[in-house]
């Protein structure tokens, strides 16, 4: 499905676009008061959870319909755009009503087609902006699909926020970003506008500017960003949240570079380094290939002896050797494993194939 999107924003000139406010709406005074602090500060657009959808019964599931007006009170007081989380046909209604600007889908909201059609049945004939988090579990089929629901709602202004994916186990993150996918994405829609919520990926403010700058630094189009005038005491997810002024300092740390340039030096250069990369990249998939010769001839072997595929030892000894190997190249052990994974299942299908290979007079032939 060919899709072609228009802007959700009016892009600022020089710099990403930039999303604060409160994971939730708590109070009138607290969404005024965060508001206050960020207006006239490069804010293009303030957030806040009006319905807040949790994990478990019993915590803050936000104020509801009532934090509309304060929304609205925003807008009229600092001239601040707004924009709240919809979850269900509902509440597209009453954020339209309030005279809501943009509207979100939420992570737990975008794994559920039924309920992001059911958003997008309620948004159909209606020209209002929409953005789509990731869904909680990396599948990048699931939310290309929420993208597909929305759009052929009639809806063009579409944007995406890549918010991190849910993992089990230590992390140093909420959720892990798991970038290659969020870049998947951008690779296959390149006009999509791509926000980065650096506050649900850190849930932590000591790491809000690093992954800030790494989406940045991968031509992310914006970022989205919890902010709160008293974080440690917020109804909502405390620890991922920052003061008006704490944002004001993050904001000024952040380098914003160039998508590209017209310097004739700099593009010839780059060219070059380019093409050096490629000759490099075509020299390893004609090694990888003379390697699965020899799965296919190793293959055949075990196949004339009635040996297994799979021999551990020989696989720990490679993992072993080539994990010194990489870390003497200066290369992280996990980019190294991923590799030799990667290499050692393509090993294992060739060798499969051979094994049970039906063809007669196949061993002949080696």
């Amino acid at each position: 499905m060919d899709l072609t999107f228009q802007p959700i924003l009016d892009k600022p000139a020089g710099r990403p676009i930039y999303i604060a406010g409160p994971c939730s709406a708590e109070t009138e005074e607290q969404v005024l008061e965060t508001a206050r602090g960020l207006a006239g500060h490069q804010v293009d657009l303030f957030r806040a959870g009006i319905w807040k959808p949790r994990t478990r019964p019993g915590s803050f599931e936000g104020v509801g319909t009532v934090g509309l007006s304060w929304l609205k009170r925003v807008k009229e007081e600092t001239g601040l755009k707004v924009t709240t989380e919809v979850a269900k046909a509902d509440h597209v209604y009453e954020a339209i009503k309030y005279g809501i600007d943009v509207l979100w889908i939420g992570a737990r909201t975008t794994v559920n087609p039924f309920s992001v059609q059911e958003i997008a049945d309620a948004i159909r004939g209606l020209d209002i902006p929409v953005l789509i988090k990731n869904p909680i579990n990396p599948d990048l089929s699931l939310w290309i699909g929420a993208i597909e629901r929305i759009y052929k709602a009639g809806v063009r202004r579409i944007g995406v926020i890549h918010r991190g994916f849910s993992f089990h186990g230590e992390t140093m993150y909420r959720n892990v970003p798991r970038w290659q996918i969020a870049i998947d994405l951008k690779r296959r829609f390149p006009d999509l506008v791509m926000i980065c919520d650096n506050s649900h990926i850190c849930g932590r403010r000591d790491i809000l500017l690093d992954v800030a700058q790494r989406a940045l630094d991968l031509n992310y189009d914006g970022l989205m960003t919890e902010v709160h005038p008293d974080p440690d005491n917020a109804w909502s997810d405390a620890a991922q949240q920052i003061t008006p002024e704490q944002y004001h300092d993050l904001i000024k740390q952040l380098v914003y570079r160039l998508p590209t340039t017209d310097d004739i030096q700099f593009l010839e250069t780059l060219d070059h380094l380019r093409q050096e990369i490629d000759d490099i990249d075509n020299e390893i998939l004609n090694l990888m290939g003379k390697r699965m010769e020899l799965a296919d001839k190793i293959g055949l072997y075990k196949k004339r002896n009635n040996i297994s595929i799979l021999q551990t030892d020989r696989w720990n000894e490679i993992m072993e050797r080539n994990l010194a190997k990489g870390r003497l190249q200066g290369l992280s052990d996990a980019f190294v494993e991923a590799i030799l994974r990667a290499i050692h299942q393509e090993s294992i299908n060739h060798q499969a194939s051979v094994m049970n290979e039906k063809t007669a007079g196949i061993e002949d032939e080696a």
